[in-house]
């Protein structure tokens, strides 16, 4: 499927979506979703151009036929590593997140529990997945991995909310399939997405059993609501000339999905009340995309790190030694970053259904790398870029015939450097650090797949302590047990 393709895919989709308070007739026509459809795109795109073919093709274990990399369940570690290389070149070329990743992360949590499931239930969750997966994979489809509960109190548990919509839950159930109520949060790229996969937010016990559910829809499903979410200078790209944006061509994109009593086809319920399982899908899929932001983050960072590179240049300042160090840094920083994500998947094991997942220590101690690393980067990319980042007039009015000139004269920096050059570049910092890329490549890095703390709970149970207290123990002579 070409880019173009997969965008007229979009528009034949008829949905209830609320932007800016109004509901949109044409979401994929209004200015705030474009970019960031456009930044799905280029997970096509890439399909037309041979020298990634390796990158952006996988071969489905079902038809033994290449698909989409992103619609593929990983079949060994050169799989995983692939997928991080992947992201990182992604990362690169749209600046921002491209959205498609935490369907991928679903996919594959989903494949390894609902072959325990219908190996020890017998339950028929394997055979319905692999059908879905089947058409995903056949259509070449975006899917949306819906996870995030709103949780109401967080101090109780689902059942315990005093409206228990605060968490999807099942509300009804008959021959035909189930109802579902509820909705989820921060949802990365849903208006992008054909298919919307439903997870439980964290591990049920009984009497959360109602809100043990999985399940995939048709982003279209009646019942489905998106509310879409704001991002810092979003109005920029209604702005004519959209000279302020930054990046030009790309945005990431979040909403808030309702399910006002959606009905759910039993063909289409991956688990059903199964609260012992929850908790492996929940870990397993936050497993994969705490790997995923070894390779996306490295990318966004890269560009980020080339900008601050470029406005040392254009600054004259990029001989001096400080400025050389700050970059350094945050080069180690960045690669740091992607070092984990390669580490978790090298060290991937199979599952007992063949897929494998990625090295869960690992994983977690990449993402909260990731929690932190993008922070300082973007920090010293401000502090190299200097305060006129967030003092810069509008680009627009370098147009202008009468301060046009002025700023062009007031503006400049090292000699023989384009002007105009230096404050597109300023304002490309800007969007990464504080504009709208910001909600991905700095809040979603503290908050998504998981707070910093539900990696250390994670890395805590992970460490093996006792084995690592055994090996000093041997060392110095202390007999075990003592």
């Amino acid at each position: 499927m070409s880019g173009e393709k997969y965008l007229q895919s979009l528009r034949k989709l008829e949905r209830k979506v609320y932007i800016r308070g109004e509901q949109a007739a044409d979401p994929m026509g209004h200015p705030l979703v474009q970019p960031s459809a456009r930044a799905v795109a280029q997970t096509y795109e890439l399909e037309q151009q041979p020298e990634y073919k390796a990158l952006i093709f996988a071969r489905s274990h079902l038809s033994g036929r290449p698909v989409n990399r992103f619609t593929h369940i990983h079949r060994s570690t050169d799989d995983l590593v692939n997928k991080v290389k992947l992201q990182r070149l992604l990362g690169q070329r749209t600046g921002t997140c491209f959205q498609r990743c935490v369907g991928l992360d679903a996919l594959n949590a989903l494949e390894i529990t609902t072959f325990e499931m219908e190996k020890d239930l017998g339950t028929p969750y394997y055979r319905r997945f692999n059908r879905f997966l089947k058409q995903v994979q056949d259509e070449n489809a975006v899917c949306n991995g819906a996870m995030t509960d709103p949780k109401g109190d967080r101090g109780k548990r689902p059942h315990e909310q005093a409206d228990p919509d605060l968490y999807l839950r099942v509300v009804d159930e008959n021959r035909e399939g189930i109802t579902v109520r509820g909705a989820k949060c921060h949802q990365t790229g849903a208006l992008n997405s054909h298919y919307i996969i439903a997870m439980p937010t964290l591990a049920m016990r009984e009497e959360d059993r109602d809100y043990a559910v999985s399940f995939a829809l048709e982003a279209d499903a009646p019942g489905i609501i998106y509310i879409l979410g704001r991002q810092p200078s979003d109005s920029r790209k209604m702005e004519p000339g959209q000279a302020d944006l930054g990046n030009l061509f790309y945005a990431g994109q979040e909403c808030l999905i309702v399910f006002d009593d959606v009905f759910v086809p039993w063909e289409r319920v991956f688990m059903f009340k199964e609260h012992s399982y929850s908790g492996r899908l929940v870990e397993r899929f936050a497993g994969y995309h705490r790997q995923s932001y070894g390779g996306c983050k490295a990318g966004t960072g890269d560009v980020l790190i080339g900008a601050a590179a470029a406005l040392a240049r254009y600054q004259g300042v990029s001989k001096a030694s400080h400025i050389r160090d700050k970059l350094v840094e945050m080069v180690h920083l960045n690669e740091t970053i992607f070092c984990c994500g390669i580490a978790c998947s090298a060290g991937g094991r199979p599952a007992a259904s063949g897929a494998y997942l990625i090295d869960l220590l690992l994983a977690n101690v990449c993402k909260l790398n990731v929690t932190r690393f993008p922070y300082e980067i973007a920090r010293l990319a401000e502090d190299i870029a200097g305060g006129l980042m967030a003092t810069l007039p509008s680009l627009a009015d370098l147009e202008h015939p009468e301060i046009g000139p002025l700023l062009y004269k007031y503006l400049q920096g090292a000699a023989g450097a384009d002007t105009a050059c230096r404050l597109k570049m300023l304002r490309l910092v800007e969007n990464l650090t504080l504009g709208p890329a910001a909600a991905a490549y700095l809040t979603e890095s503290m908050h998504g797949a998981g707070s910093p703390q539900a990696q250390r709970v994670v890395i805590a149970r992970q460490a093996d302590l006792e084995q690592k207290k055994a090996l000093a123990g041997k060392l110095a002579g202390i007999e075990e047990g003592s």
